[in-house]
């Protein structure tokens, strides 16, 4: 096998280096599900990864919309990827945006969404659009109440007459799930169609679906990964006699297949539904557990993906978890997500992650979300990833939670009560989940550690992955985070990798029209081991040749040019540990 070691110096990554057949810009457009992965169109792996855009939508400040007008959403997009690096984001729309009263859609409302999409795809993101709902609707809610929702519009809440709510003594919004009657009444009807309102919700799915696919240029459609059908469902009231499974397989699954049929008839045929099991299936708080994550429903297939959220309840609660996430803290959950989705017969997503940034639980932020990072690249911990490398499973694509430029800037009058108007944070149920904020000076600014968000990752695989990681170095607080450990045996790699980042990519190449891609962090001049003949630098893209055969690329930032006898050394380190991540 032919082996090189490419140096990418600050000279050649300004010097016009040659690009590939990929321009940096193009969108992963058309992405299809392949086995466990996404593909593209020309049959790369794809890795989604960025942010939800943006808790924006469950406020009124701005109509529901994610950004107050279409140039705020453009400099959010630009801003998002000279940060992050990122090339998809989750877009919520909010049913009482697109439908305020009962009858045809507000074509107003989704002119305008579109337009912010716009941003977004003519920047280069796949687009996850989310029909978006917490506690079912803000007009269950009284005008001092201590809590609020959103997604469904009034008309739909006059129709029930539901009871006044109460959430009785609630700690965290999301109690009202379980203990807020009106809330529960409200969703369960939902489920059982009473009125009419599921008929209602599906008949505005497919006139907005119809909308945006006749006002988007068919390249900017191409951009649109598929349909979020309804975001964190619940029972609200279990039938007598039924479980969490029973209502999974009877109630959620058949609305899915419901809603796919719904997508083929509005033109989005080609594209998969992004299903959301039971919200609590995998809360790592025994007493909120309700198993599920669609045990019984067998095959899905291509058409449909696995898509979950996840948090971790036991760090939010601080009582549970007093002490910060550690290096494979999330191995477990994460990996469970990755067998349902074998077990579906499909990809996975986790559309929603994270950890309020402000607040009682706040200093756990750096480990918890370096933790879920660290899972989403490979079900192995750090301390064991050399060793079993083999194990590391699909990369899981994420949008992170959330993404809000508005963040802490907020004028919402909270259940539309002119004596409570909320400014901090997200200015929802008070949560500060974003990581980026609008500083005075205009700017989008990061309040997150810019090594823990803007990461390396594959964004595109010519073949199949095989393993997978990558040590960021992020911080917490004035401390450094190292939890990937190069093992003795190869000294030549953890003396080239040294302090700095660093990334490993294994994978089954295979002959395909486009390279390889990785994404480098900004302000990475990396050094990159690969038995490949080359390795280029185009704009924020590592690019490798789409070649048979098993394939090994070592990302480093070493502390001083490295000669050719450490990267000779090097070389055959990786050439004799490579194989063993083949199962």
């Amino acid at each position: 096998m032919r082996m090189l070691v490419a140096l990418l110096t600050a000279v050649a990554m300004t010097s016009g280096v040659v690009a590939s057949a990929v321009a940096e810009d193009v969108p992963q457009h058309r992405l299809t599900v392949r086995g466990s992965a996404f593909v593209d169109a020309y049959g790369r792996e794809v890795v989604l990864r960025g942010f939800n855009v943006s808790g924006e939508v469950k406020l009124a400040e701005n109509g529901f919309l994610p950004f107050a007008n279409a140039a705020d959403a453009r400099r959010s997009a630009q801003a998002m990827k000279a940060l992050t690096g990122a090339n998809a984001v989750r877009i919520p729309i909010a049913w009482a945006g697109t439908q305020p009263v009962r009858g045809p859609v507000n074509t107003q409302y989704l002119a305008k969404l579109t337009d912010q999409m716009k941003a977004f795809l003519d920047a280069g993101f796949t687009v996850l659009p989310d029909f978006h709902q917490d506690l079912f609707s803000r007009y269950l809610f009284n005008r001092g109440s201590w809590y609020t929702g959103d997604g469904a519009p009034k008309w739909v809440v006059d129709l029930g007459g539901y009871p006044a709510e109460s959430c009785g003594i609630c700690a965290h919004w999301g109690q009202n799930i379980t203990q807020n009657g009106a809330v529960q009444d409200a969703t369960k009807d939902f489920w059982h169609n009473a009125r009419g309102v599921q008929d209602e919700f599906v008949g505005m799915a497919v006139q907005t679906m119809t909308y945006l696919r006749t006002n988007l240029s068919a390249a900017q459609f191409g951009g649109i990964a598929g349909m979020d059908p309804y975001n964190e469902p619940f029972a609200g009231r279990y039938d007598s006699g039924q479980d969490s499974k029973a209502w999974e397989q009877n109630v959620l699954w058949p609305f899915f297949k419901r809603f796919r049929d719904a997508m083929d008839s509005a033109g989005w045929q080609d594209k998969p539904a992004f299903v959301e099991p039971n919200m609590f299936w995998n809360a790592n708080i025994s007493f909120q557990l309700h198993p599920g994550g669609f045990q019984d429903t067998g095959v899905m297939g291509p058409r449909y993906v696995f898509n979950t959220h996840f948090y971790d309840q036991l760090a939010q609660s601080g009582v549970f978890m007093p002490g910060k996430a550690g290096d494979g803290q999330y191995s477990g959950a994460f990996g469970t997500v990755r067998d349902r989705a074998t077990a579906l017969g499909t990809t996975a997503i986790v559309t929603e992650f994270g950890h309020p940034l402000t607040g009682y639980t706040s200093d756990k932020a750096p480990t918890v979300d370096k933790a879920m990072y660290q899972a989403l690249d490979s079900r192995v911990s750090g301390a064991n990833w050399w060793g079993r490398p083999a194990q590391s499973g699909p990369v899981l694509s994420a949008t992170q939670w959330q993404w809000d430029i508005y963040s802490g800037r907020h004028h919402e009058l909270m259940n539309d009560n002119p004596d409570k108007v909320k400014t901090e944070g997200d200015a929802w149920n008070g949560e500060d989940f974003s990581s980026a904020r609008t500083a005075d000076d205009g700017t989008v600014q990061l309040r997150q550690d810019a090594r823990l968000l803007d990461r390396l990752y594959p964004a595109a695989v010519a073949g199949h992955t095989l393993a997978f990681t990558y040590e960021d170095r992020s911080r917490d607080g004035s401390q450094t985070l190292t939890w990937n450990q190069i093992p003795s045996t190869m000294p030549a790699t953890a003396a080239l990798t040294g302090t700095g980042r660093y990334g490993v990519l294994v994978w089954q190449g295979a002959a395909a029209g486009a390279p390889t891609e990785l994404h480098v962090p900004a302000g990475m001049t990396p050094t990159v081991v690969t038995d490949l003949p080359s390795a280029t630098r185009v704009g924020d893209r590592l690019q490798l040749p789409a070649t048979p055969g098993l394939h090994y690329a070592l990302v480093a930032e070493p502390g001083s040019a490295p000669t050719a006898a450490q990267l000779a050394a090097v070389r055959a380190e990786l050439a004799a540990w490579a194989p063993t991540a083949v199962k």
